[in-house]
């Protein structure tokens, strides 16, 4: 049996670019969520700090990652978020199963 795999990426927008990153963040849940692998995709925006945002993802397995990473709106995605914001991605693996 594969392991599912938990990705959580902090974004913080840069100066002026909030709308920017929210518009392009807001674009990436529906088509994320409706990709074979994906098992979860929400968007969460910090409390204290909205500038900060941060992408809840689970996947399958590691091959449903890959293939995420191989969509056209992850690479417009790519290809726009260097410039709307500051990002740490962690991809996670399980340590245990409750």
């Amino acid at each position: 049996m594969t392991a599912n795999v938990k990705i959580v990426a902090v974004l913080t927008a840069r100066a002026d670019t909030v709308d920017r990153l929210r518009a392009l963040l807001d674009a990436m849940l529906k088509p994320s969520r409706a990709e074979p692998g994906n098992l979860r995709y929400d968007l969460w925006q910090d409390q204290s700090d909205p500038n900060r945002f941060v992408l809840d993802e689970l996947y399958a397995d590691a091959d449903a990652v890959a293939a995420h990473r191989e969509t056209p709106h992850f690479q417009n995605y790519l290809s726009q978020i260097g410039d709307l914001a500051e990002r740490a991605a962690f991809v996670l693996n399980p340590v245990s199963a409750t």
